[in-house]
């Protein structure tokens, strides 16, 4: 008996907790809605390169003018008994959870508008049960307070829309250039589906994601009996017509880099999307504005504006990884693709230093290691297959060249006898160690670049040749700290000695000659001041320089999106854009060398013979930089060279570099 009464007085007092509690959150007034901040996006120096939504872009229309396609749309997918729970839905929450279960997987929430709208207007996205209890809280207010036409009236002008818009006029006007009275079902469907996911379900971003989105809403209105079935699949196939982004965001500076930074922050750092636009943070980047406005130039004056043709470039600093400059395409306001990603184009020749890195480093080659340069078919797979490559306009030279001749003149015979030597297989590996991750298959036609590598990889494996055979992982954001100045995320700087210094020199000195006279890189050796190593590419539809100075490592493509054979001029756009980006970008840096590390010489050789330079084949003779110990020891005239040879050769090529440096530095002042 006692028990009964006192679970009675318990119930009661629970009763009148609750009561209490709900007649104090009626006579309580809610909270001024959380006022959003700007955020910032700085380059290396500390300038403000973007920011996020100062001014947010939103319209606030009343429900009567919101087409009824966007509130059947809405309601289905995110609430479909809005109108009949008090702001918290059991039933809901129990098909969320069960969906869950079958799924195993969180692909269902459980919130209701109302605690949407709560946590929107009035809270932060922090995962605590403080906040919990508080959005509870707001959420009965926000049912005692407004009639449900009201709470979704304000839930379809708060939400957010993705790419700076704010509530369903300002998504209407962003994607379809309409108000929001007019969107048809379709429309509606589209634009209902991109709150849950704002960067994910946007057109703009993915397509296939937000028409399978749309889908999924079209046919859970149909199930509910909201629209019918033929209504919903002819909804589907409706093509849309959608406005390109906002000019404001399409001529602002370096869109490209900003996207990618975007991305990087809330996709791979799960920094909330609403954090970014309203909270205050301050995103700390590697982009160097000079460098980009010089890369923006480059590719503007490149390539000439009435032709479809597009360009890429990305440039790092292999000695640190950060991302100094980044041009994704030419046209960003109607194709935000960012080409420097793209996996599926083919590098052609400029993949050939790292079958040479490979055969230095590997196979025992040297500079003077020699093949024939002559139309030639390969076997391989024990005997099964034949491969007979060509060099460009079939010109052969019909003798034996050695490796800088190869690369000076990207001779492919050389190339693929150089693989069938060095091995495929060893080829791949050493393009793994240098950060290369797209799929290659170890046949003969690697040599010639026959696998798609996207420019950002290309740039970070040159980079590496420059940085002496250490890789460093590229990054584009430094630190990103909140609106009270506490840091949220941290770079680390991940680096690793993945070739021999004395090795990635000898190769940095053979891709010097693809800027001199005979190389294929000679054309724009005149408008570059500085020491620069490289290699060209060009393949059917793709045009290549990817190339390097000790402070940067940059890759330019350029090509049609669709593949479209290029002609001679157009390939040869690339390398003028390499060189007026790279004299840009370091206009005020002065020349450098590049360090010779220990475990290198150099010697005079006779190039015919392959010797040393010794009486009587003087007259031709080539300063050769070696690998210790791989140096030739025999001289043209059959003599045995001396030990001293190598080491007078060695001051003879730091001589020539210092005028070399010398006469650069001085045309460096005078420009």
């Amino acid at each position: 008996m006692r028990l009964i009464k006192l679970t009675g007085v318990c119930a009661a007092l629970f009763v009148f907790a609750i009561a209490g509690l709900l007649i104090y959150l009626r006579v309580q007034s809610l909270p001024v809605a959380s006022i959003s901040q700007t955020s910032q996006m700085l380059d290396l120096q500390g300038n403000v390169i973007d920011t996020f939504h100062t001014t947010q872009n939103r319209r606030s229309v009343p429900l009567n003018r919101i087409s009824p396609y966007v509130v059947q749309a809405t309601l289905a997918i995110e609430d479909r008994r809005f109108y009949e729970h008090e702001g918290f839905d059991p039933i809901g929450m129990g098909r969320a959870m069960l969906v869950n279960v079958h799924n195993m997987s969180a692909t269902q929430g459980a919130s209701t508008l109302t605690q949407q709208l709560a946590r929107n207007l009035y809270l932060t996205h922090e995962r605590t049960w403080g906040r919990k209890i508080k959005e509870a809280l707001y959420t009965i207010q926000l049912e005692m307070h407004y009639s449900k036409d009201e709470i979704l009236n304000m839930y379809l002008n708060q939400i957010y829309y993705g790419h700076g818009a704010y509530g369903i006029e300002a998504a209407a006007e962003q994607y379809f250039g309409k108000h929001a009275s007019e969107l048809d079902l379709a429309e509606s469907a589209m634009l209902a589906g991109i709150p849950k996911g704002p960067k994910y379900y946007s057109p703009y971003m993915s397509m296939k994601n937000a028409k399978d989105r749309q889908h999924t809403i079209l046919q859970v209105m149909a199930n509910d009996g909201v629209i019918k079935q033929t209504d919903a699949d002819q909804a589907y196939r409706e093509m849309l017509s959608f406005k390109p982004l906002s000019e404001s965001r399409g001529n602002s500076f370096a869109p490209y880099f900003r996207d990618y930074v975007r991305s990087f922050v809330i996709g791979q750092l799960g920094i909330d999307e609403r954090l970014l636009d309203e909270g205050g943070i301050r995103i700390f980047t590697t982009l160097d504005s000079n460098a980009q406005r010089a890369a923006e130039k480059a590719v503007t004056e490149g390539i000439p504006a009435n032709t479809e043709q597009q360009a890429a470039l990305i440039a790092i600093d292999p000695r640190n990884g950060y991302v100094k400059a980044m041009v994704g395409g030419r046209d960003y306001p109607n194709n935000q693709y960012n080409r420097v990603f793209a996996t599926t184009r083919q590098p052609g020749s400029s993949f050939k230093p790292i079958l040479y890195l490979t055969a230095l480093q590997q196979a025992g080659m040297t500079p003077l290691s020699r093949f024939m340069s002559a139309p030639t078919t390969f076997t391989y797979d024990e005997g099964r297959l034949t491969y007979e490559p060509h060099n460009y306009n079939d010109k052969y030279v019909n003798d034996y060249i050695d490796m800088r001749q190869a690369i000076a003149s990207s001779d492919n015979i050389y190339a693929v006898s150089s693989i069938m030597q060095v091995g495929a297989d060893n080829v791949i590996n050493m393009a793994r160690k240098l950060g290369i991750d797209s799929p290659m298959k170890p046949v003969p036609s690697l040599a010639l670049g026959t696998f798609p590598v996207s420019p950002f990889e290309m740039a970070s494996a040159f980079g590496t040749f420059a940085n002496e055979g250490v890789r460093v992982k590229p990054i584009a954001v430094l630190r990103i700290e909140d609106s009270s100045g506490h840091i949220l995320y941290e770079a680390s700087h991940e680096s690793e000695q993945v070739v021999d210094a004395a090795h990635a020199y000898v190769l940095t000195s053979l891709m010097e000659s693809v800027f001199d006279t005979g190389g294929t890189g000679h054309r724009v050796s005149a408008s570059m001041n500085r020491p620069v190593a490289g290699k060209t590419g060009t393949t059917a539809s793709d045009a290549w320089l990817v190339g390097y100075t000790p402070e940067l490592a940059t890759a330019v493509w350029v090509g049609y999106d669709k593949g479209r054979r290029l002609t001679t001029t157009e390939a040869h756009r690339a390398a003028p854009i390499f060189a007026a980006f790279t004299e840009g970008a370091l206009a005020s840096v002065p020349p450098k060398m590049f360090p010779m590390p220990e475990g290198v010489v150099s010697a005079y050789i006779d190039p015919k013979s392959g010797k040393l330079a010794g009486e009587g084949c003087e007259d031709n003779k080539r300063l050769e930089t070696f690998v210790a110990g791989t140096q030739p020891t025999e001289t043209c005239d059959g003599n045995t060279g001396k030990a001293e040879d190598a080491s007078s050769g060695t001051d003879a090529r730091k001589e020539e570099q210092r005028k070399s440096w010398w006469s650069d530095l001085k045309r460096w002042w005078k420009e």
